[in-house]
């Protein structure tokens, strides 16, 4: 997989903290591990897996919580995070609509969402009408990896949920 354009999406500051949201650990989720470890940042990693992973040495310093099942919900605190990455997960969980609830609540403003999905599974359209009414704005489609659709948009200050 071509990573350089995904990770040009990503400007990380020391200190920052990421999220990603997955259902298994692959390149995307060591090569935003490495860009946030090298700026002193955090790495969080909310995986669905009803087996035990093999977690890579690669994540030895990341956070972990494994999630046994599509109708739990992620944990992560309010305004914890700058930027939150759900790959292959949002579309099959029980209840996306309260994933998109914490995860407007746990992102420090003007902090963005990525939405992640294997090609051709994800309808852009329904999914950027889906994060404008949960008041994430400027949804965009970004077509920089082959094997992924990719939403990105903007949680913004002072703008709907007033957060």
């Amino acid at each position: 997989m071509e990573l350089k354009q995904f990770l040009e999406l990503f400007n990380p500051l020391p200190g920052n903290h990421y999220i990603q949201i997955t259902d298994k650990i692959d390149d995307t989720t060591l090569a935003l591990q490495k860009i946030i470890e090298d700026v002193d940042g955090e790495f969080h990693l909310a995986l669905y897996t009803e087996e035990q992973p093999q977690i890579p040495q690669e994540l030895s310093n990341a956070k972990i919580q494994i999630i046994p099942n599509l109708a739990n919900p992620f944990r992560a605190l309010p305004r914890d995070h700058d930027m939150v990455i759900f790959k292959d997960v949002l579309f099959r969980h029980k209840n996306p609509d309260q994933l998109l609830r914490i995860t407007y609540t746990t992102l420090a403003n003007t902090a963005n969402v990525i939405i992640m999905q294997k090609k051709g599974t994800m309808d852009i359209e329904a999914t950027k009408e889906l994060l404008e009414k949960f008041e994430f704005r400027a949804p965009n489609e970004i077509d920089i990896l082959e094997e992924f659709d990719l939403v990105m948009a903007k949680k913004m200050h002072m703008w709907g949920n007033g957060l």
